[in-house]
């Protein structure tokens, strides 16, 4: 996920409250939408597709339940490359972004390189998806795997959303 290029004020108090309700429940109708904001069901559809436009709202997802789908072991993988040229990160982006299992795949600061968060079938899998697409990476020095407990999804952005 890169750094939004647009700024905050380009969003005004309609557009935030579009954000909050898409954003707490991505499946409801243009007519709910435009009953909580306080406009005509035209003017909500508009909204929503301009903000999708200017890239403001970049997708809708869904939040599935990983153990129904037999990958109940999570966890947050902290990788560190042996060099950091672009051509190396680049390679490593690419590869890491492409393994089944990967959830997501953050780029950070400091000592660590890279968090990426897994979901597998048991701790044997992790093991050997650290093995083998990790440890014996050329890119990566070093990589340590920090098992996920629990999760929960926060308030968002504006601290208003239901984390539910």
């Amino acid at each position: 996920m890169s750094i939004s290029k647009h700024p905050q004020s380009s969003v005004d108090a309609t557009d935030r409250a579009i954000l909050e309700l898409v954003a707490r429940d991505a499946r409801i109708t243009y007519q709910r939408l435009s009953e909580e904001v306080g406009v005509a069901p035209s003017t909500a559809l508009a909204r929503l597709r301009a903000l999708r436009e200017r890239g403001v709202i970049r997708g809708f997802h869904a939040e599935v339940d990983l153990a129904a789908l037999g990958r109940p072991l999570q966890a947050l993988v902290a990788i560190r490359l042996t060099a950091h040229t672009r051509e190396q990160i680049d390679a490593f982006t690419s590869t890491i972004r492409r393994l089944p299992g990967v959830l997501m795949v953050f780029h950070v600061t400091g000592v660590t390189d890279y968090l990426v968060w897994v979901a597998a079938r048991d701790p044997q899998d992790l093991r050997e998806f650290v093995v083998e697409h990790l440890a014996t990476h050329p890119a990566v020095g070093h990589a340590e795997a920090s098992l996920i407990y629990e999760h929960q999804r926060g308030p968002g952005i504006w601290g208003t959303a239901d984390p539910a």
